[in-house]
């Protein structure tokens, strides 16, 4: 069994180092860690089709199975990822304010590290990577904890990360992987606290709220996504129909996908007949209310749970309204915090629905597919913080740092 103690002293080793590299050591150990993934692709995938291989044999879902998958595309992409992390201004040492009190005391807020984050996340293996990337240009050592559904995967990728911190002369530790899959592990990293300083969950509502429960570190909250689009009656057809199917169905396994959709009553016999064939030719399975059937075929009558689920699947559900404020209260009740769009040409109901919204990401005329630190120009991203403290939305650089306050002196002593 893995010892998380002297894991927790490895990585807190690996802290201290790392709070004192400069920018150029960091961008020197991220292009290398790119540079080897590439290398070592084919290692990499052939540990990812052992996962792949394994999930099939249990009857993993096929949502789950696209989130596990690693092909040549992601492999790059990931790569892509850390270099662009790279491009990216490091936050470490930026001052945030600075002032002078009247007995001459020079004061600053600067940024700095964390410390040693954990990270408990399910399926991607792509995480791994990304993680290590975001965390060691800001400063922080991770100890990351995939699930047993992509262990052989991020397993291989840890090992290529740390094979490239230490060809630059780096403390390998700043990125370290829980490899025993054993749940109590798992329970035992969440009260690590001695160790850890901050611990964030990336994959399952489940998951996230057990550590949530459970965890006796800090936790910044990464939420699921039951994400919507509302279709306002003075919408574009044009533009609605390739923004659906594309939030729908461009890959039905992740967090920032559309689950369900919010129809204004006025604009339902407009757009639900074309809607259904363009998601019937992708196969979307459509569950929709009695108001919206009677415009669409091939579908099947919703229930109140099937608003509030995230699918993770070629499922949607349709909802009808009479007015936005119908559908602001529709979404607040059943949405994750996550993303929410609206599709409309009234720039007043698009100010209500923006204001009215209570989620990390809302969208006016375009995909919530966009929720990704990727596409916000952050390079990768730790994940989508649905809470509001500490962090919201696509959690980048300057979300995975705290700050210190500087003081500086010229011998002054308080009276």
């Amino acid at each position: 069994m893995t010892d998380l103690n002297l894991l927790g002293k490895q990585a807190v080793a690996a802290k201290y180092e790392m709070q004192l590299l400069g920018t150029q050591e960091k961008n020197h150990g991220l292009l290398k860690a790119a540079e080897k993934l590439l290398e070592k692709r084919e290692e990499i995938l052939s540990a990812n089709e052992r996962d792949i291989r394994r999930g099939e044999e249990n009857g993993m879902h096929p949502g789950l199975i696209d989130r596990l998958r690693l092909n040549d595309a992601r492999i790059e992409a990931m790569a892509e990822g850390l270099r662009q992390i790279v491009e990216l201004p490091d936050p470490i040492g930026e001052e945030m304010e600075a002032f002078v009190r009247p007995n001459g005391l020079k004061i600053s807020r600067v940024r700095v590290p964390l410390g040693v984050i954990g990270i408990i996340y399910e399926s991607r293996p792509n995480v791994t990577a990304d993680a290590f990337g975001l965390c060691f240009k800001s400063g922080n050592a991770v100890i990351l904890k995939g699930g047993s559904d992509a262990i052989e995967s991020n397993i291989a990728i840890a090992k290529v990360l740390r094979e490239a911190l230490e060809e630059c002369g780096l403390n390998r530790d700043a990125v370290l992987l829980i490899e025993d899959t054993d749940r109590e592990i798992t329970k035992e990293f969440m009260r690590l606290n001695n160790y850890v300083d901050v611990l964030i969950p990336r994959g399952s509502a489940g998951l996230i709220r057990t550590v949530v429960e459970n965890s006796t570190i800090p936790v910044i909250e990464t939420g699921s996504g039951n994400c919507h689009i509302y279709v306002d009656k003075d919408a574009d057809i044009e533009k609605a129909v390739p923004i659906i199917v594309n939030a729908k169905t461009q890959r039905i396994g992740v967090c920032n996908a559309c689950e369900s959709l919010v129809v204004h009553e006025k604009i339902s016999e407009k757009l639900l007949p074309e809607l259904s064939k363009a998601l019937r030719e992708k196969n979307v399975e459509i569950r929709a209310d009695k108001q919206a059937m009677a415009f669409m075929t091939d579908c099947m009558e919703a229930t109140e749970e099937d608003f509030a689920k995230e699918y993770l699947d070629y499922i949607i559900s349709v909802k009808t309204v009479s007015d936005v404020k119908e559908a602001i209260a529709h979404i607040n009740k059943n949405n994750t915090r996550h993303s929410e769009a609206i599709i409309t040409e009234n720039k007043e109901t698009a100010e209500m629905f923006l204001r009215g919204v209570d989620a990390a990401c809302v969208y006016v005329n375009a995909s919530t597919r966009f929720t990704d630190g990727f596409e916000f120009g952050f390079g990768a991203e730790i994940g989508i913080s649905t809470q509001k403290l500490h962090a919201r939305g696509p959690m980048g650089l300057k979300e995975l740092t705290s700050y210190q306050y500087r003081i500086l002196g010229e011998g002054q002593i308080r009276p």
